[in-house]
């Protein structure tokens, strides 16, 4: 007894701050502000307001409470759901969960190829010096620099890393804002115009809904740092705090820097890469206005790449506990549950590269970088609400049968059936936003970017779902060999075959422009109904005699 007092007050606890700010970068950021004021220019303001009350800050607090129900869980989204739903359903949100952070993971990548872009060339025309290719390449080399990275720091380096980067962006967001201010009060020009209270009311369109998925991904994700609770020394009381200290951050940030935006950019013309470079336009423009050149674009880039470096961490480490942390075995592959010396699940790292890679290589077919960018960054406002779905559900059922667990430190909502109906609203919201992003937002109706954007959005969505029904595949023929391998090599050769033929056969039937949309996704749909058939009766189990 006295040893685990001992080791307890030795132990370095991460204190409640710590946690919001590693949760911050991967929460909110700058980027987050410019990519829905392109969507819906000053309006966002509004909807970022309203978004604040009836969604924010319910799904941050929503968090807390499941944090303090599950306070000795190390599995964060996935205990939440196993815990409340059984082993299958916790494998499938801690598969969809995990997987569809990877977009994210390849857009954080770009974004820090784009910040060293500005930093050496000080200007953001990566087309200009830079093949598609390459920027692939530099993109992959990131990232997997990064498995490398966790493997030598590990944690401490994420609170640290985190801190430093969280700090930096909050303190450059405030900056932005304050200097904003400041401009205006010297007489400054408002470059939108007219700047009336008309011009904060969004227009209620098509175009509309299809950019709430984007602005969901822009404020979800605090769920994240959960599998770090037990790394707290009081997480019942505290991680709710951490919770809070990330609602009232998120509202500052978007509603007082689109505000600001709104005086450095013209919200009814703005540049066609603003989601790529708007951030280091807004620096740049108002280094200008205060006769200081490019300095403070300079500090924001080496701010921007710290910043996106953090985050890159957090979600190559974070994510892959979740996936990895606390779900049952008999799902999984035994390749992806081995640990390394250090304990950290090099295999899932491992993987993670190979999707990433395979993502940005489907990206490459776009026509310019800025595509591909906008493309990987629009893909976030599909998957990224889908698997917020499973902590909502989550949450109601915690809700639905409150006798079943620990009456938690934090109770959101004292009532449990009012409880329940907000987590209906939260699920059903979040569901029909992730079904409307599937429409692209960057490219007009009817020209071959927005068929393409269309057609890969459907297909990758479809693939990401399908690769987390393979797991368990794989994982029971392994049992069923006593633990050996899942395919003989003559078997995984037809897979890669089979594979290739599909992949080829659809890429040909999404390039045929005498098609419609509509029958080239069929005939799509059906090139991947029948390669899972092909699989199935190739490798299904003979009848028992």
């Amino acid at each position: 007894m006295e040893k685990l007092e001992l080791e307890s007050a030795n132990r370095n606890y991460l204190k409640w701050p710590v946690i919001a700010l590693m949760d911050f970068v991967t929460v909110i950021g700058f980027d987050d502000i410019i990519y829905n004021f392109q969507n819906q220019g000053l309006g966002v303001v509004t909807s970022w307001v309203v978004m604040l009350f009836v969604y924010v800050l319910p799904y941050s607090l929503m968090v807390g409470h499941l944090g303090s129900v599950f306070s000795s869980e190390g599995g964060g989204l996935t205990s939440w759901v196993r815990g409340t739903s059984g082993d299958k359903v916790g494998y499938f949100a801690a598969w969809f969960y995990w997987v569809v952070g990877l977009p994210y993971i390849v857009d954080v990548a770009n974004s820090v190829v784009i910040a060293f872009g500005w930093l050496i060339r000080g200007n953001g025309n990566v087309d200009a010096y830079m093949s598609k290719a390459m920027f692939g390449i530099l993109t992959t080399i990131v990232f997997v620099g990064f498995i490398f990275f966790e493997h030598l720091f590990k944690n401490k380096s994420l609170a640290i890393m985190s801190v430093i980067g969280g700090s930096a962006m909050f303190i450059m967001t405030v900056l932005f804002v304050l200097m904003t201010a400041v401009a205006l009060t010297k007489g400054g020009h408002i470059a939108t115009q007219p700047f009336t209270p008309k011009a904060f009311i969004p227009k209620i369109d098509g175009h509309f809904f299809t950019t709430l998925g984007l602005l969901i991904f822009a404020m979800n994700g605090s769920e994240l740092v959960a599998p770090y609770v037990t790394d707290m020394k009081n997480p019942r009381k505290d991680f709710p705090k951490a919770m809070i200290m990330i609602a009232v951050m998120t509202a500052f940030l978007t509603v007082f820097g689109s505000f600001s935006l709104g005086v450095f950019f013209n919200a009814h013309h703005l540049p066609n890469d603003l989601k790529m470079n708007g951030s280091y336009y807004a620096f740049l423009a108002l280094g200008q206005h205060f006769g200081w050149g490019k300095i403070l674009m300079y500090i924001f880039a080496v701010t921007q790449a710290i910043y996106m470096c953090a985050q890159l961490a957090v979600l190559l480490d974070a994510g892959t506990r979740v996936f990895l942390g606390d779900i049952s075995k008999k799902y999984m592959p035994k390749q992806l549950s081995k640990l390394n010396a250090d304990g950290l699940p090099i295999n899932g790292y491992w993987m993670t590269t190979a999707i990433c890679a395979v993502i940005m290589f489907l990206g490459g077919l776009l026509p310019q970088i800025n595509d591909i960018f906008n493309w990987l960054l629009n893909l976030n406002g599909i998957v990224s609400p889908f698997a917020t779905c499973f902590l909502f559900w989550a949450f109601m059922m915690v809700r639905l049968h409150s006798d079943r667990y620990p009456t938690p430190a934090y109770k959101y909502i004292k009532n449990d059936h009012l409880g329940f109906s907000v987590g209906i609203w939260m699920f059903v919201v979040t569901f029909f936003s992730a079904v409307a992003a599937f429409f692209p937002t960057d490219a007009k109706p009817g020209t071959q970017l927005w068929t393409d954007s269309l057609i890969m959005n459907i297909v990758v969505t479809i693939g990401l779902c399908a690769i987390g029904l393979i797991m368990p595949i794989i994982a029971r023929r392994q049992r069923e060999n006593n633990g050996g391998n899942a395919f003989t090599p003559n078997q995984w050769l037809v897979n890669l075959i089979l594979t290739v033929i599909a992949l080829a056969v659809g890429y040909w039937i999404s390039r045929i422009n005498s098609l419609s949309v509509l029958l080239r996704l069929i005939l799509i749909l059906l090139v991947i109904a029948l390669f899972s058939l092909s699989l199935r009766l190739i490798y299904r189990r003979p009848a028992k005699a």
